[in-house]
């Protein structure tokens, strides 16, 4: 008579749900945090506002976010009232480009720089925040910016031109991967 070992299913089903649970908890607890992070490059209006509009968003659905600025996108950051000293080759730099919100273009329909000045009209006529509203708004929220270092060197930029704003700090690249690295979700505007 041979012995036939019998596998009980209800056991061998518990252990695999058992098995299911613990390999769902281990994978939620290396996922990423709840935070959404944008790189933002570009120095244009539409660009820059759009970073706002979806910080703003995300905010709203309880998420952390971080800004990272980096590039043309940081002439957006300058405060037109605030002219700290500079050698003549960083106040070329300065000359060139936007001295804050006010002064961005539009990537599009420039229409010899009349453009800025007609989406900004739109915009107004249909009840949509300004840009400023926007980082007024995100610094509300806790929003936080980081300003790459490297981009401020490059572009001859200080920190004491910068806008004033609650969540912003200067930051090398390295700091950007760690973001992106506890982020759920990161985007290049």
């Amino acid at each position: 008579m041979s012995v036939v070992n019998a596998v009980n299913p209800v056991t061998d089903q518990e252990e695999q749900i058992q098995d299911l649970f613990q390999r769902v908890k281990a994978l939620e607890a290396a996922a990423p945090g709840d935070r959404l992070t944008l790189g933002v490059m570009s120095g244009n209006l539409d660009y820059t506002m759009a970073a706002f509009i979806i910080s703003l968003g995300a905010v709203a659905y309880d998420m952390e976010v971080d800004l990272f600025f980096t590039f043309w996108a940081t002439a957006a950051l300058r405060d037109p009232k605030k002219r700290p000293p500079k050698n003549f080759l960083d106040r070329m730099f300065g000359w060139m480009l936007p001295k804050g919100t006010g002064q961005l273009p539009i990537s599009k329909m420039q229409m010899g720089g009349v453009g800025p000045q007609m989406i900004k009209y739109v915009m107004k006529k249909n009840g949509a925040k300004s840009l400023d509203e926007l980082i007024q708004d995100a610094g509300d929220f806790g929003v936080r910016i980081h300003v790459c270092e490297m981009s401020m060197d490059i572009m001859g930029l200080k920190k004491e031109e910068m806008i004033d704003y609650p969540y912003l700090d200067y930051v090398g690249v390295g700091t950007f991967l760690s973001l992106v690295q506890d982020s759920k979700s990161t985007w290049f505007l």
